[in-house]
């Protein structure tokens, strides 16, 4: 039997908030917490499972900050997580909750996410520039996401051929789904000469390549499977889920045009019996432009290489073989710095018919995929209606 059947995620809430200055990081865990129980139809003192991270830049927490912000919700759980994995850690913490829920440990737990990296106080220096440590090879060079990632699009280009016009071609379709999401930062519609006159920040990428820096939060609730029948939404139940991590240090990658998400997509596919063709719409972690690409090939909706034909063919776009971040993405709607929990926020959406902006007629199969670090770790998850 697949344990996390017995868990069901319940409700979800993702704050509108996209600029929220002078505002404690807490108090939009709080609104996105409210905001997923009600949509549920629970409250605080239904929830004995917490799972969040706040400890980074933006966050407000801490080395205990679990603990923390369980003392400013008001609450005393029975099993708290606070797996950091990076972007997609949201997404290990509901495989994690929903193992708790199996065994027992909880009956209903919240995984929320919450930051303010537009104003809020800077914390400690980031370990990755200390000139000793596993840090220590790359401090020199100053190493970042944006020039990380840009390595993996420049080995993409040159080992695979991959354009700048089709790399463009990703942040063109994710902001037409933006257009239609009220609550998104960027929604005015771009072409791929917008993408490639826009200024160059780090070859080969250029602004409109990269994500927005927002403020936001947002939450789901999991509860056990024979108690979420009574509750206000359908229940969804996760048929599939893989994880994988590599490693964090650029110096150390094998290979600049693979991700985890080859294997924590194989290990969600063979959980749930199931093969990409089967799957209505995919949320696909945006960073930047080369982020979704490399994930439509290690995920198998195209060969290893054929991404850039394939997201320039329009399969991505809403009607194509495979719609993408259906929301407007990390590129064009939020991104507050682990966007995991609003990769399936919009996931889950699509399955109650409730997106903010490209709503998938008659969606059964909703895919979720995150991504942490640089390329370091990866979940997929497969979602469906009970």
């Amino acid at each position: 039997m697949n344990l996390l059947a017995r868990a069901s995620i319940v409700g979800a809430y993702e704050s509108p908030r996209r600029k929220a200055n002078d505002i404690h990081p807490f108090q939009l865990f709080h609104e996105v917490i409210s905001g997923a129980l009600s949509h549920a139809g629970l409250t605080f003192s239904d929830v004995d499972g917490l799972c969040v991270t706040a400890g980074d830049v933006g966050e407000g927490g801490s080395t205990e900050d679990v603990i923390e912000v369980a003392e400013y919700l008001g609450i005393s759980p029975r099993f708290v997580d606070s797996t950091d994995v990076g972007g997609c850690s949201a997404m290990f913490q509901v495989a994690r909750a929903a193992a708790a829920i199996a065994c027992g440990m909880a009956d209903t737990v919240v995984v929320a996410y919450a930051a303010c990296p537009r104003w809020f106080p800077l914390g400690p220096t980031n370990p990755m520039s200390w000139p000793v440590g596993p840090g220590a090879s790359e401090m020199p060079y100053g190493i970042s996401n944006i020039t990380a990632y840009g390595l993996y699009a420049a080995r993409h280009m040159y080992q695979y051929g991959t354009t700048p016009e089709q790399l463009a071609s990703v942040p063109v379709a994710i902001r037409a789904n933006a257009a239609r999401n009220p609550n998104a930062l960027m929604k005015d519609l771009i072409t791929v000469e917008d993408v490639l006159a826009s200024p160059m920040i780090s070859s080969p990428f250029h602004k409109f390549d990269c994500c927005v820096v927002t403020d936001s939060g947002g939450a789901v609730v999991l509860t056990r499977s024979d108690r979420a029948k009574d509750l206000l939404n359908n229940p969804v139940k996760m048929l599939g889920y893989g994880e994988a991590i590599t490693g964090v240090h650029v110096n150390q990658v094998a290979d600049f045009t693979i991700s985890p998400g080859v294997h924590s997509s194989q290990r969600a596919f063979s959980s749930a019996g199931l093969s990409p063709s089967e799957v209505n719409v995919a949320q696909i972690y945006d960073a930047f432009s080369i982020t979704p690409l490399i994930g439509l090939e290690d995920l198998g909706f195209c060969k290893k290489g054929e991404g850039g034909a394939f997201v320039a063919s329009g399969a991505i776009s809403a009607g194509g073989s495979i719609p993408i971040n259906t929301d407007g993405g990390g590129l064009s709607s939020n991104h507050p710095g682990k966007r995991g929990v609003f990769v399936l926020i919009e996931a889950l959406r699509q399955l109650w018919g409730e997106s903010p902006g490209v709503q998938v007629p008659d969606c059964e199969i909703s895919l979720a995929h995150g991504w942490g670090g640089f390329f370091s770790a990866a979940s997929t998850m497969l979602l469906a209606r009970s």
